[in-house]
């Protein structure tokens, strides 16, 4: 059974890629084993699934139809696997995590070693997302905590923890005009691009809440990490709204972090830890006690 799953995903690598050579360093084996994985299934089936060319291949319609279907097939069965370890791990302590991915400060970072250290044998799991990212996370189920900003009015249906009133700053590269400010206001950012640490699937959403809530007037650019982000500052691409901490050490020659205010007034945020009210996992509010306390220092 697993070996023909095998030949399967082998099949599936090919048609996905377009060739042979990048299937094979996909799928982390040779590009012969590839091939004879894919002949050993058409065999089992009788039927061509690939038309080799010269340089090349099509799909039959056999193959057409197989590829669709089997796609199915193996998501169904990788699904299957992951559920049942997840019921064979059930009474194993388990905490699943969520964090901002564009959050700079190192609050979470230390309340998750000290957890770590304390509860040597919970196994950690930390995922990092756009605040909508997070919310979906907590309303399937897939994580048990999250940090987060408020952005919405507190919901009965979740705890809503507060940690800290965090002030904002931008980051800006330590060569230009910005960057000899003691402050800077929004007014004055109007002529720079924002970068916004984001998916793709929330880019529109975070543009929004930046441009139409909190008031950001100017051109908006998007980087999937925080290093990304900042890597497209110190290439003078525009500025980096933050929160909390201090600038890396590696970023410090090169990029300059400063106080970003509205009427006078340093912008402030408000973060929280959320979990839904049933979920019984008795490990969230001794996690969410220690984010605190790093929060408070």
């Amino acid at each position: 059974m697993l070996q023909l799953l095998a030949q399967i995903k082998y099949f599936q690598a090919v048609v996905r890629c377009g060739n042979f050579t990048e299937a094979a360093e996909e799928c982390y084996i040779s590009q012969s084993a590839v091939s004879q994985g894919i002949q050993a299934l058409e065999r089992g089936l009788g039927v061509k699934l690939l038309l080799r060319e010269h340089r090349g291949f099509k799909l039959t319609p056999a193959g057409e139809h197989f590829y669709k279907k089997s796609l199915s097939l193996t998501g169904d069965f990788e699904k299957l696997c992951r559920e049942t370890v997840r019921l064979a791990r059930a009474d194993e302590p388990r905490l699943a995590i969520g964090y901002l991915r564009c959050y700079g400060g190192h609050e979470f970072h230390e309340a998750v070693a000290e957890f770590a250290a304390k509860y040597p044998q919970v196994e950690i799991q930390i995922v990092n997302g756009s605040h909508e990212d997070l919310y979906d996370g907590l309303r399937t189920g897939g994580v048990d905590l999250v940090l987060n900003d408020q952005r919405r009015a507190f919901s009965d249906e979740y705890v809503n923890f507060i940690l800290a009133s965090c002030e904002c700053f931008v980051e800006v590269p330590s060569r230009g005009f910005l960057a000899g400010l003691a402050s800077v206001g929004l007014e004055e950012l109007r002529n720079y691009a924002c970068i916004l640490v984001a998916s793709e699937k929330q880019r529109r959403g975070e543009q929004d809440y930046y441009q139409n809530t909190l008031g950001f007037a100017g051109e908006f650019l998007f980087a999937d990490s925080l290093e990304e982000a900042r890597l497209l500052v110190t290439g003078g691409k525009g500025f980096l709204p933050i929160e909390g901490g201090d600038c890396p050490p590696q970023y410090a020659a090169s990029i300059r972090r400063i106080p970003l205010c509205r009427s006078g007034r340093q912008i402030a945020r408000r973060y929280c830890a959320f979990w839904k009210k049933d979920n019984v996992n008795p490990l969230i509010a001794e996690f969410a006690d220690m984010l605190k306390s790093r929060f408070v220092k």
